[in-house]
């Protein structure tokens, strides 16, 4: 899996958007409620530090299992302290990568797809975290067009 570097966050320009009250079951139809709870400005839900947030775009299939596929956008922290069980953006030996990082019972770099074997460690093994994964962005429609 490789990543793509789009950018650095530089939130200028804030749309309230409407969030209704009402939740959406994935399951059974229910009618909605119009009740409007309150408006959601995207950039307030996704970037928390815009100074250390960026963006890549996902190419490869290595974490299909975390709900993360080619071509979809991540959003990344470099201020949060990686913890074991966070997504995080890692060059290992030069190449970058995403992957879920476990710290016990050893360092890994575990890919969320059985198809792809765990990166491990040795002592003359590069490592170097990048940021955490706080927030995907992926388009629904079938055409790019929307």
């Amino acid at each position: 899996m490789t990543l793509q570097f789009i950018g650095f966050a530089e939130p200028t320009t804030h749309y309230s958007i409407p969030l209704y009250q009402s939740k959406i079951p994935a399951g059974f139809p229910s009618p909605a409620q119009d009740y409007v709870e309150q408006t959601l400005d995207l950039n307030e839900l996704c970037i928390k530090r815009p100074a250390a947030t960026y963006f890549v775009r996902v190419e490869g299939d290595s974490m299909i299992e975390a709900g993360i596929h080619p071509d979809d956008i991540l959003v990344v922290d470099r201020s949060v302290t990686p913890q074991h069980g966070d997504i995080v953006i890692a060059q290992v030996n030069g190449e970058f990568t995403v992957k879920e990082l476990a710290l016990v019972p050893e360092v890994q770099l575990i890919p969320r797809n059985k198809a792809y074997p765990p990166i491990t460690f040795t002592d003359d093994t590069e490592l170097a975290l990048f940021g955490v994964v706080t927030n995907v962005v992926r388009q629904m429609t079938r055409s790019k067009r929307a």
